[in-house]
């Protein structure tokens, strides 16, 4: 089939050399390197040098990651086929280690990249928990103002389920503004909290709000079966696959996303991974050109609500 102009629905502002940001600072990120990705880092730590990212080239599919400026992605964007990529201010807590943030990018960082993109990248704004006021101040200026499409939160890494009360003025605030919700489903790579992550508590808040769009981010996994239901079942609960390589997935969610019950409610996203392979991946699989379509570009579009 021909080329499809993808939508990236999960990356982060790191993507380009844009602030200075060191992974092998933080304990979380030093461990899941030792452990979780040393298949993808034999050193044992994220890479930071030009010839570490050279080593890794088949990961990220260029030298030149993370790209110089939003002008050397964009290019990046039109050589592997991607139309747009959404950019998080997303927000982590060390839960168990240093007890402060580990992620904690701002909308105004973002929105300096949506800027420089022209119409190429999409915001999307973060959630802390803990300082909740202040969020919900950014994200209504995001949306109002900057005109993000949606929030990424991570309520795992404070500790929380998905149907905590510390997340319902989210929920509510976005069911108000007509914006979805993404958040990080399932274990965690990092050494925080995992038990939070089973995604069966959102079903007490797809039932508390069943207008606002969810989006089950990294697969839910190990609970292939509750992130499948919950996809299936709700209208607006949708999955994505980001974070993991296609082919490496189990053979459950690929039944799942090219079936009929699946196919129109699974989407692609990078994490920050590079944008070649996964893509490839999935214009490679056995699937019907339609659910190849809908999985890299159409079910972004409709939960974003910009399809058309």
């Amino acid at each position: 089939m021909d080329d499809i102009k993808a939508i990236d629905i999960m990356n982060y502002p790191l993507q380009c050399k844009v602030m200075e940001y060191d992974f092998n600072k933080f304990q979380e990120w030093r461990q899941m390197a030792e452990t979780t990705f040393k298949p993808m880092f034999p050193s044992g730590r994220f890479p930071v040098t030009t010839e570490e990212y050279q080593a890794h080239k088949f990961l990220y599919g260029t030298v030149f990651y993370p790209y110089e400026s939003v002008a050397r992605l964009i290019q990046a964007m039109d050589e592997e086929g991607y139309d747009k990529i959404c950019i998080t201010a997303c927000k982590l807590w060390s839960y168990r280690r240093s007890h402060s943030m580990i992620f904690d990018f701002t909308i105004d960082q973002v929105n300096d990249m949506v800027k420089a993109a022209g119409g190429r990248l999409i915001g999307a704004a973060g959630y802390d928990p803990f300082r909740i006021q202040e969020s919900l101040r950014d994200i209504e200026k995001a949306v109002k103002e900057y005109g993000f499409k949606f929030v990424y939160a991570h309520p795992i890494t404070f500790g929380l389920p998905f149907n905590d009360k510390k997340m319902y003025p989210l929920y509510g605030l976005c069911n108000s503004l007509g914006v979805p919700v993404s958040m990080q489903a399932g274990h965690s790579a990092e050494p925080l909290p995992s038990w939070v992550g089973n995604p069966m508590t959102v079903d007490e808040v797809v039932i508390d709000f069943p207008d606002l769009k969810i989006n089950l981010s990294h697969t839910g996994f190990p609970w292939i079966k509750e992130w499948i239901d919950l996809i299936w079942k709700h209208p607006n609960v949708y999955g994505d696959i980001s974070a993991y390589m296609p082919r490496g997935l189990d053979p459950e969610y690929l039944s799942f996303i090219s079936s009929s019950r699946g196919r129109g409610k699974v989407m692609w996203g990078t994490n920050g991974l590079g944008l070649k392979r996964g893509k490839q991946e999935i214009m490679g699989m056995e699937w019907k050109d339609e659910a190849k379509k809908l999985v890299l570009r159409d079910n972004a579009l409709r939960f974003l609500g910009i399809e058309g």
